[in-house]
């Protein structure tokens, strides 16, 4: 798989908490410069990305981040600010304690009041595999189907792993058609990049393959 192919999947991420402007806006440039899919940036930077891109970057965001224990009101009025300040697409974080607790009909409707909340915008689903077992990430899969979300993700990058071949492979197996797979957290080199896109991954949320691909163009 060409570098071409890899960077249209990617959404170039930068989330550390002491990221400043001058960070982002590099970010953003080589978003711009190497035709990412998105960059992913803090919700506090939205506003000034979305200036200073103009529409020529989507800019993705994160809700409930990284913990997912926020409530749903407070994810909502996240997303709508989000929304109004300009992201183009929206990365929540599930809340993993319901998931514990069996609460899937709250988990269901969460994520359908933050999906409205998008007003038509990308939402992706992080689930946060390493803090699941098999079994709830099954369910997790038919959840994320029915909400009417666009995409179901595997990681925040802050957890105790990121995204494995296993849980993509598994999310093929189980999530209905009209969903997509992001593998983020961990990708570390291109190889990797291209075996999550073959088993199926429509996005990988990575701060490391423009990088790469940087140090092979030198």
């Amino acid at each position: 798989m060409d570098n071409k192919e890899l960077l249209k999947r990617a959404d170039h991420t930068l989330l550390s908490q002491t990221a400043g402007w001058e960070q982002i806006k590099t970010l953003l440039d080589d978003g711009m410069k190497y035709e990412t899919a998105s960059c992913c940036i803090p919700p506090s930077y939205v506003k000034q990305a979305a200036e200073y891109v103009d529409g020529r970057l989507a800019i993705c965001t994160v809700i409930g981040f990284p913990n997912g224990y926020s409530t749903t009101a407070v994810k909502v009025a996240e997303t709508s600010d989000a929304v109004a300040n300009g992201a183009d697409e929206i990365d929540m974080v599930i809340n993993l304690g319901w998931v514990k607790d069996c609460k899937w009909d709250e988990l269901l409707e969460e994520i359908k009041a933050v999906k409205a909340a998008c007003n038509g915008k990308l939402l992706k689903v992080i689930i946060e595999t390493c803090y699941l077992t098999d079994e709830e990430k099954i369910k997790m899969c038919e959840i994320v189907t029915a909400s009417g979300a666009d995409y179901i993700k595997t990681s925040t990058g802050f957890g105790t792993a990121g995204a494995t071949f296993e849980d993509i492979k598994l999310f093929a197996e189980h999530i209905g058609k009209n969903l997509k797979m992001k593998a983020a957290g961990g990708i570390s080199s291109l190889e990797d990049a291209a075996r999550f896109v073959e088993l199926g991954a429509s996005r990988l949320g990575t701060s490391k393959v423009v990088k790469l691909i940087k140090i092979q163009e030198e």
